[in-house]
This record gives C-alpha cells, sequence and structure tokens, in this order.
C-alpha cells in the first residue's frame, strides 16, 4: 500500500491530519492563534546588525545537531515530552494558596518594571557577551537563577537555572536557549500576572471538586492527569484543539470504552472535505470508500456500494458516513465516551509522532492520548478481567467492544494556564485560546 494511501487523516483535507473528529464548534473568540507564528519560527525580530545577529544566530538548533537522530529529530525532547512525570496534581487545593503567593510575587515584580527582553540569539553554555549578561537578569528577577555566578558568562549556575525555567514552561530541560525558551522567557511579566490571576479564580472553583478517581485535561497545558486519592498516578500527554476549534471546558463522568470503534464522519466534514476529496480520487480512478475503508449509509440505513455513490449529486450530502475499524481508523483502537453537549471525547490516533512535539494544539476539539492503553486500564480497574493485557489483546483482534465502568469516573477539561505546585514551582503554559489575556505573546509561549 502506498504511503498516500496509508495517511487516513490526511486523506479529506490537509486540516484532517488535526483530527476533524468532533460535532463541537468554538466561539469565535476561540479563532485566533497569531502569537504561535512566532513560535514556529516563521519570523525573526532584528537585533543589532544583521551581519552581527546572522554571525550569531546560525540557527536555532545547531547547539545540539550532535544529540540528534538521521532524521535530525532529537530523542531526548521527544522522551521527555511524552513521557512526563507523575507530578502534582493542577487542582491540588493546596495549588490555590501557592498560586495566590505567586500573585503578589509577580505583582512586585511588574511594579519594578517587569524583566528586560532576551536577545534572539542562540545562545548555549559557554556563551558570552552582553547577551548573557540580559540572560542573567531575566533569570534573577524571576527567581530561577541564584547564588553565585559570572554576569557574562553562560556558567554551570546559568545552565541550570535555564532548564528550571525550561520545566516551569513545559520545555524539554536541555539547559541551551532555544527558540521556544526565548519566546517563553519574552512574554511580559505583566501578561504573565494576567494568567495567574485568571487560573487562580478557576482554581478556587475547580480545585474543590477535585477528590476521589478523576481524570483531568489541562488544555493549555496539552495533558492529562489520572488522580487518585490526590496522588497523580500517571500523566499522559495529549493533543487539543486548534485555537478555531478549540477543546471546550467541561465535566462529566466517564461511563463506557469503546474498543475499535467506528469513526462516524462529521457532516460539516462530509460537504466541505470528504466530498471534495472522493472527487479528486475519482478523477484519478481511485475509489474513496474501498480505500480508506468507509462506509457511505442512505437515509434508509442501507450501506451503499462503492458503484451507488455519485459523488456529484445532491443526494451525497445527506448519506451518513463511516469509517470501519482497521489500523488507520481516525480515532485508533479505542475511544473513552462521557456524556457532553459538545460531542466530543478523548481516543487513540495512528498519527503517533505528533505527540513529541511541544506544542500540540493540533485536533478539532477531542484529545488524542499518549498511551491511551494505560488511561484504559486504570479506568477500568474496577472491571474483572479487563487488565492490561487484556486491551492490548484487544488492539490486536479489531474486535468491536463496549465495556461500560463498573465504577464511572469524573473527568473535567480546564482552562489553566499558570499554577504552583508545593514545590515552589510557577508554572506557566501558552494562553492558546486568549482566554487569560488579549495579548499574542501568552499564545506563543
Amino acid at each position: 500500500m502506498q504511503i498516500w494511501q496509508r495517511n487516513t487523516t490526511r486523506l479529506i483535507a490537509a486540516s484532517l491530519a488535526g483530527a476533524v473528529l468532533c460535532a463541537y464548534t468554538p466561539t469565535t473568540g476561540h479563532a485566533q492563534f497569531l502569537g504561535l507564528q512566532k513560535f514556529l519560527g516563521n519570523k525573526d525580530s532584528s537585533s543589532g546588525s544583521p551581519a552581527a545577529e546572522s554571525s550569531q544566530r546560525r540557527g536555532w538548533g545547531w547547539f545540539r545537531r550532535g544529540d540528534t537522530d538521521q532524521d535530525g529529530n532529537d530523542p531526548f525532547k521527544a522522551q521527555w515530552v511524552t513521557n512526563p512525570r507523575p507530578g502534582f496534581p493542577t487542582l491540588s487545593s493546596q495549588n490555590i494558596e501557592l498560586t495566590r503567593q505567586t500573585v503578589e510575587q509577580y505583582e512586585n515584580i511588574v511594579a519594578r518594571g517587569g524583566w528586560p527582553r532576551v536577545p534572539e540569539l542562540a545562545l548555549k553554555p559557554g556563551s558570552r557577551g552582553q547577551a548573557v549578561i540580559t540572560l542573567h537578569q531575566r533569570l534573577e528577577i524571576s527567581g530561577d537563577l541564584v547564588g553565585t555566578s559570572v554576569p557574562n558568562v553562560y556558567d554551570e549556575a546559568v545552565t541550570r537555572a535555564v532548564q528550571k525555567f525550561q520545566v516551569r514552561h513545559g520545555l524539554p530541560p536541555t539547559g541551551v536557549l532555544d527558540r521556544p525558551t526565548v519566546d517563553a522567557m519574552n512574554v511580559p511579566a505583566s501578561v504573565r500576572l494576567q494568567q495567574l490571576k485568571a487560573s487562580l479564580t478557576r482554581l478556587r472553583k475547580l480545585a474543590p471538586k477535585a477528590h476521589g478517581r478523576y481524570v483531568i485535561v489541562n488544555i493549555p497545558a496539552a495533558q492529562s492527569e489520572a488522580v487518585d486519592n490526590g496522588q497523580v498516578v500517571d500523566r499522559y500527554t495529549v493533543v487539543v484543539g486548534k485555537a478555531n476549534l478549540a477543546t471546550p471546558t467541561l465535566e462529566s463522568k466517564i461511563m463506557q470504552i469503546s474498543f475499535n470503534p467506528y469513526w462516524n464522519v462529521p457532516r460539516s466534514i462530509v460537504r466541505n472535505d470528504l466530498v471534495p476529496k472522493a472527487r479528486e480520487l475519482q478523477a484519478r480512478g481511485v475509489d474513496m470508500l474501498a480505500t480508506y475503508r468507509m462506509q457511505a449509509i442512505d437515509g434508509s440505513g442501507q450501506i451503499l456500494g462503492p458503484g451507488q455513490v455519485d459523488w456529484y449529486s445532491d443526494a451525497v450530502y445527506g448519506y451518513r458516513f463511516r469509517q470501519l475499524p482497521w489500523e488507520e481508523n481516525s480515532l485508533g483502537f479505542v475511544k473513552i465516551d462521557f456524556p457532553n453537549r459538545h460531542a466530543v471525547y478523548m481516543h487513540d490516533t495512528p498519527e503517533k509522532a505528533i505527540f513529541s512535539q511541544e506544542l500540540r494544539y493540533e485536533s478539532h476539539g477531542c484529545v488524542r492520548v499518549h498511551n491511551v492503553s494505560n488511561l484504559v486500564a486504570w479506568l477500568l480497574q474496577d472491571n474483572p478481567g479487563w487488565d492490561i493485557n487484556r486491551i492490548q489483546q484487544m488492539k490486536m483482534t479489531g474486535e468491536q467492544q463496549i465495556v461500560k465502568l463498573k465504577r464511572p469516573v469524573p473527568v473535567m477539561f480546564i482552562y489553566v494556564s499558570a499554577w504552583t505546585t508545593p514545590d515552589g514551582m510557577a508554572n506557566f503554559r501558552p494562553d492558546i485560546y486568549q482566554v487569560d489575556t488579549t495579548s499574542t505573546t501568552a499564545s506563543a509561549y
């Protein structure tokens, strides 16, 4: 089978790779995604003469080339992103007072003029000069750099401070000043303060509801937590919605697990993406339904054969389309169901590479979960016979089955972009939907 035939999530349109899986339509206020263009390296702001900056910048990845694989990927970063430590619960009641104290700290920082803007230069341990002096000042003001350090030298103390800063912002702790780190450092203190205040309000509302066994998805962090009796049992890397197709906040209970589910294509996708793609493939002599293991169902419930679908008729827009379970099904092998008015859910995916990205805002509202088998096993721990081995067997066999939880588990999708944990770490994540601030810099990182 050719590569283009296997990429089901790219079949309908380029946007389908972002998981056009849900019926949820966000408000127009969520449609702005301006700051990420800077993070993705589309434009650099000038600093100094072009010749001098060019000689110093040399590309944002040059200092780690020795640690990359043959495809140019960084195994350390990928491992750190995809296998996060459990850490502390985001909705721990302790975080309320700690975050309030951080609000006071940042009010003082803002009152004193904030912190300097770090030059957009690729710095690493051993670097020297004025840019390193500015980096020192930035790290000292935010409390990341403590102790003795030579002011104009990127020494061991600075390296540790950069690593601490990176961890607080959900970035791989390389200890070098790469593009995401610079973007995070250059979010103004006043904007971080806005994030803290908005998040504190949500923590006060949500933390009292977080007890016993529960699951949260923190949208700005693009992570999920399985929590039991105040302890994070496991933390999962997830993919959440794009800014214009935002994952909603919600509260519900996980009621059932669907193994090897159909993917029922939303009608908006049928009209805007599926039908145009089917016409394009038909012109090339390719039948989309057969190639991508999909079914068309008419109004009477009859499944239509490939030759029965007229892709140029108006009737095609009234058909239901679904993708059969297989290795390239857009939902993967399992879906976690809970009632909600947005028709969103959590699920597996055949597109595993995206989990190693630092920015994972790529879906159309639903939440894709890395290592989803482990989460499903935890959810089904009260169902006899449903251990991790049985779940993996379901993946291998492709058997369709719906398993209702003996004990439903509360689930919350939350939006907390800034919070402080008992280890004293003031954590920040992108205000990706610009819910907390109107600043595009906070959505950059």
